[in-house]
C-alpha cells in the first residue's frame, strides 16, 4: 500500500518537472516563431531555408502545449521526434547565420555582427528542443530512479542548459541594446540581471543538490517578471518610431523585436523546473561526501 503511495508520488514528480520544462520549450518556441518570422520577412525569404524555423518552432510550440497538457508518464515517441527536430534546426540555424556574417567584406566584424542576422537568435530553437526533450526523458524516468540524460542527472543538464542560454541571449540583448546606444536606462537589466542569474543557477547545478536556493529562485523569477516587461518596452520603442503604430508594417519590422524578451522568461523557467528537478530527484551523494 505504502510501497504504491510512494511510486505513484514519484511519478506524479516527474510529470509535473516534465510538464514544466513544457512550459518553457513552449514559451522558447512561440518567442523564436514570432521573432523569425518577422526578421525573415524582413528578409525578404530570399533563401527558401528560410522558412524551416518557422515551422520547427510552430512544431514545437504545438509539441509543447500537448506536452503542458499531458499528465500521462512515460515519453511520447510524435512529441520527441519533433523536439529533436527542432535541436538540429537550432544547430544548422547558428551554423548559417554564423556563415552569413563571417563571409560578408570584413569578415568577423562590429557592422556585421550588428546588421546581419543574429548569431545568437538560431540556439533558441535549439534550447527549445533540448528542453523538450529533456522532459521526454523526465517522464520516462522508472519510479525511485534518477532522471538522467547522456549519463548527466536531468536536473543539473537543464540547470547548465538554462544558465548558458541566459548567459548567451543576454549577450545577444547586449550587443543589440549597444547598438542601440543604450538610450533607455533599463536596457541595462537585460545585460545584468540574468548574467547575475546564470551564476547563481550554474553554481546550484554544480553543487549540492539538497539546499533551498532562495537566492537563485528569486533571481531567476525576477529574471521572467523582466522578460514579460520587456515586451511592453519594446512596443513603446516601436511606438516612438516615425508613424508609430500607423505605420506598423514598417516599424514592426525595423523596431525592436517584440517576441525576443520572452525568451529571458522561457529560460528563467527551466531554471526552476532546474532547481525543482534537483529537489526532487537529487544525485546520490558520493562516498565520503
Amino acid at each position: 500500500m505504502f510501497a504504491h503511495r510512494s511510486l505513484k508520488a514519484a511519478h506524479q514528480r516527474s510529470v509535473v518537472a516534465a510538464r514544466r520544462l513544457n512550459g518553457s520549450s513552449g514559451l522558447l518556441a512561440l518567442s523564436v516563431l514570432l521573432d523569425s518570422a518577422n526578421e525573415h520577412y524582413r528578409g525578404g525569404f530570399h533563401n527558401k531555408a528560410m522558412f524551416t524555423p518557422i515551422v520547427a518552432s510552430g512544431l514545437s510550440l504545438l509539441a509543447s502545449m500537448h506536452g503542458v497538457n499531458d499528465s500521462s508518464v512515460g515519453a511520447h515517441r510524435a512529441r520527441h521526434t519533433v523536439f529533436g527536430i527542432a535541436a538540429a534546426t537550432g544547430v544548422a540555424g547558428t551554423g548559417f547565420h554564423a556563415y552569413n556574417a563571417l563571409k560578408k567584406p570584413g569578415g568577423l566584424s562590429w557592422q556585421n555582427l550588428f546588421y546581419s542576422g543574429p548569431i545568437g537568435a538560431p540556439a533558441a530553437i535549439g534550447l527549445s528542443g533540448l528542453m523538450g526533450l529533456l522532459a521526454e526523458r523526465v517522464r520516462d524516468t522508472r519510479p525511485g530512479r534518477e532522471p538522467k540524460l547522456l549519463g548527466f542527472n536531468a536536473g543539473r543538464l537543464v540547470g547548465l542548459a538554462s544558465a548558458i542560454g541566459l548567459l548567451g541571449t543576454s549577450g545577444e540583448a547586449g550587443l543589440l541594446h549597444f547598438r542601440g546606444a543604450f538610450q533607455n536606462p533599463f536596457m541595462i537589466l537585460p545585460v545584468t540581471m540574468p548574467p547575475v542569474a546564470a551564476a547563481l543557477l550554474g553554481c546550484a547545478a554544480l553543487g549540492p543538490a539538497h539546499r533551498p536556493r532562495p537566492l537563485t529562485r528569486n533571481f531567476l523569477r525576477a529574471t521572467a517578471v523582466m522578460g514579460i516587461a520587456g515586451v511592453g518596452f519594446h512596443i513603446y520603442g516601436v511606438s516612438r518610431a516615425m508613424g508609430g503604430w500607423r505605420n506598423w508594417t514598417q516599424n514592426m519590422v525595423d523596431g525592436p523585436p517584440i517576441p525576443a524578451p520572452p525568451s529571458f522568461s522561457a529560460l528563467a523557467m527551466a531554471g526552476l523546473a532546474a532547481l525543482g528537478l534537483l529537489r526532487d530527484f537529487p544525485p546520490p551523494k558520493h562516498k565520503g561526501a
